[in-house]
């Protein structure tokens, strides 16, 4: 087998398994019906993967990881204007969070227990991206264009308006302007910060 097609018959069981584990969860999902959506054989699966937990893991690592979106959100804080970088770091969140890192299948190994390191691994990132934050209202206190206050809390603030945009999306499919919202977080948050 040459390795161009080493790649593509270990990609396919990744996407394969990759729905499968997001909507069914670990447990739930047996190395059969990979075999079956991937049009493979268990041999082959164990022999790219060594196991389903090894599948899995591989998918996992994959999935919900952030750190494109770090790196958007990093790149989108660092414009000379604060505000210009507020407001690009708001677009960048709101129009770019990877929504499938939270597929809540790849948190389960079992049916109902939610996969401690998935958990971490997010949460890991969620704190990254919050440095990101943090980084930027203290450019802004520094250049005295925020108030002296505690970034830790203005950051969580902000996030918060954020998040519940994107989780009501995720979870209960609602849209919202996000150009508007956009204009109103930053405008929101400016004047309080002020």
């Amino acid at each position: 087998m040459q390795a161009e097609e080493h790649t593509a018959t270990a990609e396919k069981i990744l996407q394969a398994a990759s729905r499968m584990f997001a909507a069914r969860g670990f447990a739930n999902v047996s190395v059969r019906d990979i075999c079956k959506k991937a049009e493979t054989t268990a041999p082959v699966i164990y022999y790219y993967f060594g196991s389903k937990k090894g599948l899995f893991d591989a998918v996992v690592r994959r999935q919900i990881s952030m750190q494109g979106f770090i790196g958007k959100l990093s790149q989108a804080s660092k414009a000379a204007d604060p505000r210009d970088g507020l407001e690009s770091f708001i677009v960048t969140y709101l129009t770019t969070f990877p929504e499938h890192t939270f597929d809540m299948g790849l948190y389960m190994r079992d049916s109902a227990t939610l996969d401690k390191q998935s958990a971490e691994r997010v949460s890991e990132d969620l704190e990254k991206i919050k440095g990101i934050a943090t980084t930027m209202v203290e450019r802004s206190m520094a250049k005295g264009l925020f108030r002296k206050t505690d970034a830790d809390s203005a950051v969580d603030c902000l996030l918060g308006m954020l998040n519940r945009v994107i989780f009501q999306h995720i979870h209960f499919a609602k849209s919202l302007d996000r150009e508007a919202y956009t204009r109103f977080v930053t405008d929101f948050f400016f004047r309080a910060m002020k």
